[in-house]
């Protein structure tokens, strides 16, 4: 029976969650007072755009005309009105260039804070959160997702502002030049909006999908590339290019449609625009043949040509920021999408740790265990008590199952009605075909899944009260899959204990018999990694994975398959070397090959999670069982 792994729906989020901008903004609350100063600047560059226009008016109606009338030469109090824009343009540019420069500095540190907290938080997501999610889909948050924050912060926001302060500020204007112009602008803009809402609508939906497909190809991706040589292996290329084409081809349609009716927007806007100036131009025009008045706030008067002209410029400040603001906001519908699938990790529950037993250093004095600051190689549990004291226990390595049962899904079991024991010093093997739960079993005794019901205790204390940093680091893993990490080779043996000095993690990979091959390495044991260790062998990298475990010289032990991928004549070596590790240590170990078993103090049977057999290798094979015709070969591990 094969072990059943935890499995989550895939999600398909239509739109961001519920509150995903105002978490966002929480993120810029730190640079409120940039954000302050950049409102400001986008006023100023707003008020300046369209004061620029009001000019206009004023230099057509009360110079150009009059000075055409007059027949004057006289351009002194022109210049000054011009000197007087370009002052003002002078302002809206200075404006533009500040909010600018200010809006890196906030959209850099905000994106560094969330990654940096969304790293922090990943960090204490159990195990479970990685077994029914790929690996591929979250580098996906940390990269495109954050990446379109990015725009967001430093583009769409700055430019959705910008955009309605300048059609605040356009209105104004046009208002304060013309009543009755402004509200046929109105009636055309209502149509407009109307037109550009249908837009956006449909273009919205396609960028969140499109961002959801672009998770699943990196998620495909990252799968596919870990897997190269098995591809190879079984000649699964265009099946592997299949499965790439659908996911593609998903991530092209939604893509191509977000940008489909994404793009058409400015260009509608700016077709209704233009519209708008010959529409503006026939009507100013015929209100000032026909005499009708033109109505503005201080009275009215004639439709001027200044009037006209100044309104025509105005409108358009007022039509292409609502293109803007419509353009912008697919973005931002966009970066929101992301930043849901962000936050969606954050609400994530970190793992749960009830523990209240620590691991401490411990010492002898006068006859009882006492704490101490250094290093003794003497460990005990610290464990508080109701009268605010502290007991402390000898960390022994007493392993005791009492009636485990253990299920990933509910309703279908792994493991049932396990008891086993192992006391100090012993090592105990577990065999069984693949699922039967041996695996199961080590992961329970890490806590990376709680039990589903019965106890452990390790030394006599319940493991639930035990705080899960102090549990593993009682606990030296070796697994058969090998993760060695960009680095020295010194640094990759330093994971098992950080405080390690370079002479400790040489003495620890001599222990295990890695040291020889360490030294032949271009740089020894200073040799850079690279790859997750690509440049060795499969055994040399369990190797190092074997020092690295000696070097936290812990009490326990689990090697799970650790020599299975080394060959024969090299696992007589590392044997030797773990014969020497797992002396005076409680050792779980896992194999299917039954010659690295023999010798353990017990050998425990399990199929479809039940332990079926146990005792010696000489018992088992008296008794004649299952064990008996897996070692004679009458029946083979699968």
């Amino acid at each position: 029976m094969a072990e059943q792994r935890p499995q989550e729906p895939r999600k398909k989020h239509q739109k961001a969650a519920p509150g995903t901008t105002r978490r966002l903004l929480s993120y810029m609350r730190p640079y409120r007072i940039r954000l302050v100063f950049v409102l400001i600047c986008i006023f100023l560059s707003a008020a300046a755009g369209a004061s620029s226009s009001l000019f206009l008016r004023t230099i057509i109606d009360d110079h150009i005309l009059p000075m055409v009338a007059r027949d004057s030469r006289d351009f002194s109090a022109l210049f000054q009105v011009v000197l007087l824009m370009i002052t003002v343009y002078g302002i809206g540019i200075l404006s533009v260039w500040l909010y600018n420069r200010l809006m890196v500095v906030v959209e850099q540190g905000t994106l560094k804070k969330i990654r940096d907290e969304l790293f922090a938080h990943v960090q204490t997501l159990p195990v479970r959160y990685f077994d029914v999610h790929a690996h591929g889909d979250i580098m996906s948050r940390f990269t495109n997702d954050t990446d379109t924050l990015r725009m967001a912060i430093s583009q769409s926001f700055p430019q959705i502002i910008q955009s309605s302060f300048t059609t605040l500020s356009a209105l104004a204007a046009m208002l304060f030049l013309s009543i009755n112009l402004s509200l046929f602008v109105g009636l055309y803009s209502i149509a407009l909006l109307l037109l550009v809402r249908g837009i956006v609508k449909r273009s919205s939906k396609y960028f969140v999908r499109q961002q959801i497909a672009l998770g699943e190809v990196n998620a495909y991706v990252e799968e596919m590339i870990n897997g190269q040589k098995v591809i190879k292996i079984f000649n699964h290329e265009d099946k592997v290019e299949q499965g790439f084409f659908e996911r593609t081809k998903e991530l092209f349609d939604n893509a191509s449609q977000a940008i489909k009716y994404g793009t058409i927007t400015m260009p509608v806007v700016s077709s209704m625009g233009f519209l708008l100036y010959v529409l503006l131009g026939v009507v100013g025009g015929s209100f000032g043949i026909m005499g009708i008045s033109n109505w503005r706030f201080t009275g009215s008067e004639a439709m001027t040509m200044g009037t006209v002209i100044s309104f025509i410029t105005l409108s358009r400040g007022f039509v292409n920021p609502i293109g803007q603001i419509s353009l912008q906001f697919n973005m931002i519908v966009q970066a929101l999408a992301g930043a849901s699938r962000i936050f969606e990790v954050f609400d994530e529950k970190p793992e749960e740790d009830h523990g209240s037993v620590t691991l401490v250093n411990a010492c002898m004095e006068n006859g009882h265990l006492a704490e101490c600051a250094d290093r003794t190689h003497l460990w005990a549990w610290k464990e508080p008590q109701d009268d605010g004291t502290f007991t402390y226990t000898e960390l022994c390595g007493d392993i005791r199952f009492y009636d485990v049962n253990f299920e990933y899904i509910v309703g279908q079991p792994v493991l049932r009605d396990i008891n086993l024991y192992a006391k100090p010093g012993q090592k105990v093997a577990l065999v069984g075909a693949t699922g039967a739960g041996k695996t199961t079993i080590t992961n329970l005794l890490n806590r990376f899944y709680d039990l589903t019901d019965g106890e452990i205790r390790y030394d006599g204390i319940n493991i639930e009260k035990i705080k899960k940093p102090d549990l593993r680091r009682s606990l030296g893993v070796v697994l058969q899959d090998v993760n060695l990490f960009t680095g020295t080779v010194m640094d990759n043996i330093r994971y098992g204990r950080l405080d390690a000095t370079d002479e400790e993690c040489i003495a620890a990979a001599k222990r295990v018999n890695a040291d020889g091959f360490i030294r032949m390495l271009p740089k020894g044991y200073h040799t850079m990694l690279e790859g997750d260790g690509s440049g060795l062998s499969q055994g040399q990298r369990q190797l190092i994975s074997i020092a690295r475990a000696a070097l936290l010289d812990p009490p326990v032990m689990v090697l799970d398959e650790a020599t299975s991928s080394i060959d024969t004549r090299t696992e007589a070596i590392v044997q030797e070397g773990m014969d020497a590790l797992m002396q005076g240590r409680t050792i779980f170990v896992i194999a299917h090959r039954l010659s690295t078993v023999q010798d353990a103090d017990v050998i425990m049977v399990m199929e479809q999670g039940r332990i079926i057999e146990r005792g010696t290798h000489e018992q088992l094979i008296e008794e004649g069982g299952q064990y008996y015709q897996l070692y004679t070969g009458a029946f083979e591990l699968e």
